[in-house]
């Protein structure tokens, strides 16, 4: 779970400090920058995987191809000046987790700050276009008796917080970074904390983040960093895919785009959950059918997934009301996308960070409750222990829709607006900012909030509008 984060100089985040809870929704005009939000993220959880080169490729815009220029990540990332990237997460990692061997590993602490500062090196001939450096990274803990400091959304102190934030660190950084005369080196710790040498690692031949390495239960800790950072995920999910069949040979879990929708149902349903000794398949086609009945307009009487052995496919068919039998690939978009998130809504298995982007598209506007609903659903209830009845999930969406801005919890609240700012070189310039709503959770004294007053656009009728609702029928 990402509780908070610090992100300078890449692309227009200048410099940004945000707190998350279970559900979050920033609004915003296009073209303020929302989504790069989510570019951080991403490429934070990237960088926990990927060599530094794939990982500046494969976020959003500054590829889509190989051979990205990696200065698109900088901010002013063309001008001839010192670029640096310094991002910062705090974040409640998994306290057991596997290696890449499949060996079990049980993390000395859960709640955890990790900061990673990138340069770029500039291309040294023609036909080059430059590089990512590691300049500085550091992995440390916060104390439990601190927690409550840093975790500032609604919840139990008693059933949710201790029982995610476990252990304690006795010692120093899992991850540090010392200046030496050979050079800046990354320092690796132990779970033992003082007991042993840390390793070292040259930070000027690293093509990676020190994290990423960390592949065996040797150093479990900074391996549940890696793996709560690898679980980050942008949530995209596309009618093409949705509607692709699946294949006995295929995954059985919900890819990002959509795809293996039919398999993942179909394996939701005849795996036995938590205090069940046998699957209820009926039970969870009736669950996620009753979810999907809450869309206006769409008379559902069932949903069931069908094997057909002769051609090795899963089918998802749609029985509805009037006794017509369809298959997933004929449904609409904005249904398949609704199924999509119902059927995710069922799976124990599928936790981490989900980032979502306008999920209103394709949604009637009297259908935006029961999405808001269901997006809101999607995160860990905070007031309890999470387990498979409540999966540690969380969701970020963004959106520029005032019927999903009407009706979310104001606490939940993030208002994207570019705003004067400083620069590094002390010049006067314009950068996104995050704005919480005032009074809510997430506001500091002395930092900038936004009022009703600032979202009057979201609340009110848009100039020019030619229907309206009579006074006597408002409220």
């Amino acid at each position: 779970m990402l509780t908070r984060l610090e992100v300078q100089g890449f692309k227009n985040l200048l410099d940004i400090a945000v707190d998350f809870g279970p559900f979050t929704c920033i609004a915003g005009a296009n073209g303020v920058g929302k989504s790069n939000i989510f570019d951080a993220i991403e490429f934070m959880s990237y960088l926990a995987s990927d060599s530094l080169v794939e990982a500046s490729q494969r976020v959003r815009g500054a590829s889509g191809m190989r051979g990205g220029d990696p200065r698109d990540l900088f901010w002013d990332g063309y001008r001839d000046h010192e670029h640096q990237i310094k991002l910062a997460a705090e974040m409640i990692v998994p306290a057991e987790v596997e290696d890449d061997l499949g060996a079990a590993a049980d993390a000395t602490t859960t709640f955890l700050r990790y900061e990673v500062v990138l340069g770029f090196e500039a291309p040294k001939r023609e036909g080059s276009i430059g590089r990512l450096s590691l300049l500085g990274e550091e992995l440390r803990h916060i104390r439990r008796g601190e927690a409550g400091q840093h975790l500032r959304f609604r919840h139990s102190a008693a059933r949710f917080r201790s029982d995610v934030v476990r252990g304690e660190r006795r010692g120093g950084p899992f991850l540090s970074t010392e200046d030496r005369d050979t050079g800046t080196v990354i320092n690796v710790h132990g779970d033992g904390g003082s007991r042993g040498k840390p390793q070292p690692r040259a930070a000027a031949r690293a093509g990676r983040t020190v994290l990423s390495t960390v592949t065996t239960n040797d150093y479990p800790t900074i391996l549940a960093a890696r793996r709560e950072m690898q679980s980050w995920r942008r949530l995209a999910l596309e009618p093409s895919a949705l509607r692709t069949p699946d294949g006995f040979a295929d995954p059985r879990s919900l890819a990002a785009d959509g795809r293996h929708l039919a398999a993942t149902l179909y394996r939701i349903a005849n795996e036995p959950t938590e205090g069940q000794q046998e699957a209820d398949p009926a039970a969870v086609y009736a669950r996620v059918a009753g979810r999907l009945s809450d869309l206006i307009g769409l008379g559902v009487r069932g949903l069931t997934v069908e094997l057909d052995q002769v051609r090795e496919v899963f089918t998802l068919f749609l029985h509805e009301k009037s006794n017509l039998r369809l298959p997933a690939r004929a449904l609409s978009e904005g249904t398949l996308r609704f199924l999509a998130l119902c059927v995710l809504l069922e799976d124990p298995g599928f936790t981490g960070l989900i980032c979502m982007e306008e999920p209103e598209n394709g949604i009637h506007p009297a259908n935006l409750p029961a999405m808001v609903q269901l997006v809101q659903d999607l995160a860990v209830d905070s007031s309890v222990a999470p387990g498979d009845t409540n999966p540690f999930r969380q969701v970020i969406v963004n959106t520029h829709s005032p019927g999903v801005v009407a009706l979310c919890d104001p606490s939940d609240l993030l208002l994207a607006d570019v705003r004067p700012s400083r620069a590094p070189d002390g010049s006067i310039t314009r950068a996104l900012k995050l704005l919480p709503y005032r009074g809510s959770w997430r506001t500091t004294p002395g930092q900038p909030s936004f009022s009703e007053a600032d979202v009057v656009a979201y609340l009110a009728a848009p100039p020019g509008a030619q229907l309206r609702l009579p006074l006597d029928m408002v409220g």
